[in-house]
């Protein structure tokens, strides 16, 4: 079975524990991925520059550079590239570090196969979005009119604040990946370093676009790191994450 929407899409593997890369050897390669891999932070570089992958999937232990300092580097030789880090360190410092050095997202070990499926589906869909520039983004009945502005929840058109909309309009350009309150405050607020603003816009949009604005499907809660907002069509994976009230 090819992966939805590359039927040869290359992934390139970088991490130096031979079970890891036995497992997801197997587990992608069952799903008609094409796997390339990289043992140090010198392999992956070198993958990299000569196009050898279409995404990338990063461990952050290498023995040769530390993976947090490796990311900018992969993003200089490939700015579209998607970086997708898969790292034992659980902490939220390391999260955001990874996430503001450049990688799309970040999931910890132990991982599930399936999670990290859906998280190189969500990669490479917002990859392709920004290549086709799509005008119109459709998720668990939102849907949103880029060019004319006009945004509907199951049919029904809502209307956002210009600031909710610069936040919404951020989230989808980037949708499936995770965005830490850094990157955002920065974006839709020019800098502004109080993430409760951030909070409260959040909490605002959520009342107009989910249906249980409490346990929110479409923008998700990555504690202590920022938000994600579900790509069109990816599926529910189980999440270690509490998205009510406590999350928020």
């Amino acid at each position: 079975m090819s992966p939805p929407g590359s039927a040869a899409m290359r992934v390139l593997v970088v991490d130096d524990e031979p079970a890891i890369l036995r497992f997801l050897r197997a587990g992608l390669g069952s799903q008609g991925y094409g796997v390339v891999e990289a043992k140090t932070a010198a392999e992956a570089l070198a993958a990299v520059r000569r196009k050898a992958a279409d995404l990338v999937v990063l461990d952050l232990g290498l023995p040769d550079r530390d993976g947090l300092d490796l990311i900018p580097a992969l993003r200089a030789a490939d700015a579209g590239l998607p970086i997708i880090v898969l790292s034992s360190r659980s902490d939220e410092r390391a999260k955001v570090a990874a996430l503001d050095s450049g990688a799309d997202d970040y999931v910890t070990k132990p991982f599930g196969m399936e999670e990290l499926l859906a998280r190189i589906r969500a990669a490479d869909r917002h990859r392709l979005a920004q290549q086709g520039e799509l005008p119109v983004f459709r998720s668990r009945g939102l849907a949103v009119d880029l060019v004319r502005r006009i945004v509907t929840v199951r049919g029904e058109e809502i209307k956002l604040s210009p600031r909710e909309w610069d936040l919404l309009r951020l989230l989808i350009a980037h949708a499936g990946k995770v965005l830490t309150h850094r990157f955002l405050l920065r974006e839709v607020w020019g800098g502004e370093t109080d993430v409760q603003y951030l909070r409260i816009y959040v909490r605002a949009l959520r009342q107009k676009i989910e249906m249980d604005p409490e346990r929110p499907q479409l923008l998700l809660t990555e504690t202590g790191v920022g938000y994600r907002l579900r790509a069109a069509d990816e599926p529910e994976v189980p999440r270690p994450v509490t998205e009510g009230p406590a999350a928020k």
